[in-house]
């Protein structure tokens, strides 16, 4: 008999079972909800027989686990559908990833968006037909030969490096098969709703040398709301696309002359001066020593760090005077040897050193995105310095901290916490004291979190922030992250109250995570219409004909006197045309003058969030704009 322990702690016993089999003893309707099982922390097939006793968690479609097991097969369906309409089609990869699927095909054409229409129909029929997804294995010589048979090279290099105690499957519906590891759902006839979305060059793993294959992404849901939903997410995306605002609002460009190196414009400096500001006022509140290190330095730091050996081809190198230097990719570095410029007491921990410090790394051309992924950027980064037992209070603060500046931009969040990998370095105790630090920090606060095991660093533990933007989106940036590795590799010490030289604790820390994504991020949260105390121009005048210049510009000089940031626009345009120009460059705040205004000493207001506010003096108007500035109101 086997035993099943569900996720109640109730246990039932099989002769023979699946997941579904228990699924179907508890309900139908439950049955009908599920996609996949968890067994024993591993996720297979409903269909799957259990051998053995185990714990058991039924997965529906939004549990961890499911919507990938469901994407997955609808990768296997559009690369069956792939097959019949395109024949000689060789199959590589298509697992599924965020939000979706992909697979890879080597195809002698092109595909484009026009034939989705087609691939979309025959997939259609392929669900509609329920075809049973079935697995097999056979022995390594055989499954090769089996491939080859099928001409699918790419499968054959597949499994030509897998280890060699590995298991190798398939997964049969119809007549397609694909080599596959699985998990899957029962039938194709499961899949109740999906779209293709685009297409793109991939070069085969990853490698450059390699042949470019062409990429077909989908994704698909349980059911058809939750797919309207998330069109409906992707087309707010595209207009909220902060390449197009940026260029748009005249923010920054990203040129020809420096692809991957962004030019930041005047008012995106304004935004960016008005972020790093922010950063400077908060850390000082909170006893950080900001520092600055140099962006090129010697072979010998970076052999020393691990960087030349493990991360060398994303680095800039330089030869200076017969020697080996290298641009930094990182501060930490850095910021070890400023430590190590003198002799340290227990007395200053917890020693908080902060830095806004510009990094450059070797990114592939195709992986480049706007300000999302650059080629140089500026990390705002801070290193904590202390002893064992201090762990835990610094890590709440750092979490305060964080919190605060997400809270001040609007923004919710999820956090994950990653424990020990399998290669790591320092003791078992260590790493139990550390990562009980980092658990208990975040109860402490209240903070619901996720855990990825064995998913941290291989020299520390580390909790991860993923903002959520306006539509849903959510973005990986904070991050708080215990370090065994430098201290030990810069033979860092400090004399405790013992006289004697003990190893610090440092924790690696950013908010922001990179000055650059976090502007594109907000371009795209706020879809480019910037709080009142982050917009580059928080007031503009608009005259309604030229005699009106004068007493516009007295009013702006009234606004720039209280750090009011101000335009005035005494074009020779109608007034509904300047109106709607600085709608679009979503101006927080639109004065209009003309003869009453200047007859009654008052301007005609309108603010973007609210509309209209009607005539109002200009002192009253410019204390509104002062208060909303100071309070940071979103």
């Amino acid at each position: 008999m086997v035993k099943i322990t569900l996720k109640d702690g109730s246990v039932r016993e099989y002769e023979k079972v699946t997941a579904l089999d228990v699924a179907m003893e508890i309900s139908e309707g439950l049955a009908r909800q599920c996609v996949a099982a968890k067994v024993n922390d591993k996720v297979i097939s409903l269909t799957e027989e259990i051998k053995e006793d185990s714990t058991l968690e039924l997965l529906k479609f939004d549990d961890e686990g499911g919507a990938s097991t469901y994407r997955h097969t609808t990768s296997h369906i559009l690369a069956h559908a792939v097959k019949r309409l395109y024949g000689d089609v060789a199959l590589a990869i298509g697992p599924s990833i965020d939000n979706g699927f992909y697979y890879d095909f080597d195809l002698d054409g092109v595909f484009s968006e026009e034939d989705f229409e087609k691939i979309e129909a025959e997939m259609k029929k392929i669900i509609e037909a329920d075809y049973v997804l079935e697995k097999f294995v056979l022995p390594r010589d055989e499954a090769i030969k089996y491939m080859n048979d099928l001409n699918e090279s790419y499968k054959v290099e597949l499994i030509n490096d897998l280890p060699e105690d590995e298991e190798i499957s398939f997964y049969k519906h119809g007549d397609f098969v694909d080599l596959c590891a699985g998990p899957h759902l029962q039938s194709t006839g499961k899949v109740k709703t999906f779209k293709l979305l685009s297409v793109a060059g991939a070069y085969w793993r990853g490698d450059s040398n390699k042949k470019m294959l062409q990429r077909i992404y989908g994704t698909s849901f349980f059911d058809k709301k939750q797919l309207k939903k998330y069109l409906f997410m992707l087309e707010e995306a595209k207009k909220r696309d902060h390449r197009k605002l940026g260029r748009e609002l005249e923010l920054f460009e990203i040129l020809e002359e420096g692809p991957g190196f962004p030019f930041f414009l005047p008012k995106g400096m304004i935004i960016r001066n008005i972020l790093e500001d922010y950063w400077r006022v908060e850390h000082v509140k909170r006893g950080y020593q900001e520092i600055k290190t140099p962006m090129i330095l010697s072979r010998k730091l970076w052999e020393q760090s691990g960087h030349w050996e493990n991360y060398k081809d994303s680095m800039y190198t330089v030869e200076i005077d017969e020697n080996d230097f290298a641009i930094k990719p990182m501060n930490c570095p850095g910021s070890m040897l400023v430590y190590k410029q003198k002799l340290h007491s227990y007395k200053e921990f917890p020693l908080r050193v902060g830095e806004l410090g510009l990094v450059h790394r070797h990114e592939l051309s195709g992986t480049l995105h706007g300000l999302m992924r650059v080629r140089c950027f500026t990390q705002d980064d801070a290193h904590i310095f202390m002893t064992e037992e201090q762990i835990e209070n610094e890590v709440i603060n750092v979490i305060d901290l964080i919190d605060e500046f997400y809270r001040v931009f609007g923004f919710k969040y999820k956090v994950e916490l990653s424990t020990r990998p399998e290669k790591s370095i320092g003791t078992e105790e260590l790493w139990e004291k550390s990562t009980t630090a980092l658990r208990n920090a975040l109860d402490i606060r209240g903070i619901n979190y996720k855990v990825n095991e064995g998913d941290g660093a291989f020299y520390g533990p580390k909790i991860d922030f993923h903002l959520e933007d306006s539509i849903g989106r959510t973005w990986q940036c904070g991050t708080i992250q215990l370090d065994m590795n430098l201290p030990e590799k810069f033979d860092l010490s400090y004399i405790g109250s013992d006289g004697e030289k003990h190893r610090p604790v440092v924790i690696h820390r950013v908010v922001f995570g990179s000055i650059e994504r976090f502007i594109a991020i907000l371009i795209e949260h706020y879809a480019g219409a910037m709080p009142l105390w982050l917009a580059p121009v928080q007031v503009k005048v608009l005259t309604i004909a030229n005699v009106h210049d004068e007493y516009a510009n007295k009013v702006k000089d009234e606004l720039l006197e209280n750090g009011i940031r101000v335009e005035v626009d005494s074009r020779n345009e109608k007034i509904g045309y300047k109106i709607r120009e600085a709608r679009n460059e979503r101006i927080p705040y639109i004065l209009t003058v003309g003869d009453k205004e200047i007859e009654a000493n008052s301007v005609s207001a309108r603010n973007r969030r609210v509309g209209d506010l009607g005539s109002m003096s200009v002192k009253d108007v410019l204390n509104k704009i002062i208060k909303e500035n100071q309070e940071r109101i979103i």
